[in-house]
This record gives C-alpha cells, sequence and structure tokens, in this order.
C-alpha cells in the first residue's frame, strides 16, 4: 500500500501547522492542494488522520501515530536529497529561523544582508516568535534563543554581540516630575511599563552591582505583549508615562537623542548575548550548513 511521497509530506505539513491555510503559507502551496493531498492519502490507507473543524485542524489517534513515526523519516529524506547540494557551485534551498523579535531588530540586520549577498541561491524564511516553541515542530531549519532558553540536546553557537545588558531609562519630563530613582526599590514608588510572555509570565526587573543582585516587581500603567508590542511601551515612555527596561541597543537611539534619560545606569545587568541553536544531526542541510559557516566565519 505504497503512499505518494508527496501527500505524506502536505499530512505532516498542515498537522505542524495547525490548518491548511497556515501550512499552504508556509509551504508556498494552496490550501486546496494540500486538502486534496490528505485525503487522497486518507482514502488510500482506509483511516482518517485528521479531524477538522472550521476553526481547526488536528490529528486523530492513527494520524498522531503516523506523523510520530514519519517525522524522523522525511527528515532522513531531506537529508538524502540534499546531499546532492554538495555538487553545486553553491548551496541553494530555504532556510527557516524562528527568531525572537528582540533578534530580529538587534542581530539579524548586521548578518542577513552579507549573508544574502555571499549566497544568493539561499532564501531566508524568518519565523518571528516570542513563545517558546518546539522549533522541529514549528518547522523550522534553526532558531536562534538566549543560553537559558535553549532546548536540550542543540548544538548551539554564539550569534550577534557576545555580551549584552538591560537598560532602564525614562524621560526627563517624567524624572523631572517624579524624580530620580536612586536604588532598584525605588522603582516600586514609579510607573514603570512592563512586559508579559505569550505563556502569561511577567519577569521581574533584574538588576546587579558589585555582585549583588536586587530583583523588583513594580506596577505601571501600561503592560505589553514582550516582542510584538514593545514599540509601544518605547513610545509611551518617551511621552512621559513612565519608566521602561529593555535591551540597551533597542533604545539607544533615544538615549543618544536624549529622548530618554538613563537610570539606575551603575545597576545595569549584563548578560550572554544569544545562540544559534539547531539539531546535531549528522548531515546540515545546505542552507544552514552554509548560514553556521557564515556566522562563524564573522
Amino acid at each position: 500500500m505504497a503512499a505518494d511521497l508527496g501527500d505524506l509530506t502536505a499530512l505532516v505539513a498542515v498537522a505542524r501547522a495547525g490548518g491548511f491555510r497556515e501550512a499552504a503559507r508556509l509551504t508556498g502551496s494552496s490550501a486546496s492542494s494540500l486538502s486534496e493531498a490528505v485525503r487522497r492519502l486518507e482514502t488510500r490507507l482506509g483511516v482518517r488522520l485528521l479531524n477538522r473543524t472550521t476553526r481547526s485542524v488536528a490529528p486523530t489517534e492513527a494520524g498522531t501515530r503516523l506523523i510520530d513515526r514519519l517525522g524522523p523519516a522525511l527528515v532522513e529524506v531531506e537529508a538524502a536529497l540534499d546531499v546532492v547540494n554538495g555538487f553545486r557551485d553553491r548551496p541553494a534551498g530555504t532556510l527557516r529561523l524562528n527568531v525572537p523579535i528582540s533578534a530580529v531588530r538587534l542581530v539579524l540586520p548586521r548578518i542577513v544582508p552579507p549573508f544574502l549577498a555571499a549566497y544568493p541561491d539561499i532564501v531566508l524564511d524568518i519565523v518571528a516568535d516570542d513563545s517558546f516553541v518546539d522549533m522541529l515542530a514549528a518547522g523550522c531549519d534553526a532558531g536562534i534563543r538566549y543560553d537559558e532558553r535553549l532546548e536540550q540536546d542543540m548544538i548551539a553557537i554564539p550569534i550577534g554581540p557576545r555580551e549584552q545588558r538591560y537598560a532602564t531609562a525614562a524621560s526627563p519630563a517624567y524624572l523631572d516630575r517624579r524624580g530620580r530613582p536612586e536604588h532598584p526599590r525605588d522603582l516600586l514608588d514609579h510607573a514603570c511599563m512592563r512586559g508579559r510572555f505569550a505563556s502569561g509570565a511577567m519577569p521581574v526587573w533584574e538588576f546587579e552591582r558589585d555582585g549583588e543582585v536586587v530583583k523588583v516587581d513594580p506596577t505601571g500603567p501600561l503592560i505589553v505583549r514582550i516582542g510584538a508590542a514593545v514599540d509601544l511601551a518605547v513610545d509611551a515612555a518617551i511621552a512621559g508615562t513612565g519608566v521602561i527596561q529593555l535591551f540597551d541597543d533597542w533604545l539607544k537611539p533615544h538615549l543618544d537623542s536624549g529622548a530618554l534619560e538613563p537610570v539606575l545606569q551603575s545597576w545595569w545587568p549584563r548578560f550572554s548575548g544569544p545562540f544559534l541553536y539547531y539539531p546535531g544531526r549528522r548531515y546540515l542541510p545546505a542552507p544552514l550548513r552554509a548560514f553556521v559557516d557564515f556566522i562563524t566565519r564573522n
């Protein structure tokens, strides 16, 4: 009972994406062709593989078992086909990266243009996502994360700045009105813009000086989704709404212009920069191998 490889690939793509439209967007095909492929596969196997509703698609028990077995097999098929890339003058294909929005803004702009210039046959597909998703389940080849968020059993290599720090700032007008904090705990009496992860977690603000670490959980009039809505918090801080804590590089243009004033600068915490991480496969897809080599050299 042979099944078409394309139909099997379509099933996995739809299941991973959670729907035909999203799978079509990610694979560059049409929702109708993916639906027909899955229907053809179900007819051939004589069993329903996906439960479909108007809002979502989810594998049946039979579909789940099949997809679990197909995942590693399809990876091996892709690796086998990618061997052909070694006979090309230049590596080609699509490299799909799952990265936080901070990396899209602060890390990739220095890397992407020269990489694409060096490898014109490679297409970068960037998925900006601050949720801590399973990178492989999301259909990505590699991701960018910080060390405390790295998945286990992955290879990780530094990408971008080796060290970063969080800056705390507010507008001069706000500080003239409310006073300038002299210790991190003073922020408990200030209006602070907070960030919340997609999970609902709201990280505390951390400060460090001379080995002393202070964590505070301030309150304020504005809470934004980390990544997607951070620029709104920056604009509010510039307008005098309150105090913001964010990557130093993100706030630097506003600090340099004077629109924002540093707060508690001697307490700004430093931390290691981001990492590119990917599965420890024996054979890396040619686009990923080229990207790894590029960031290692530069």
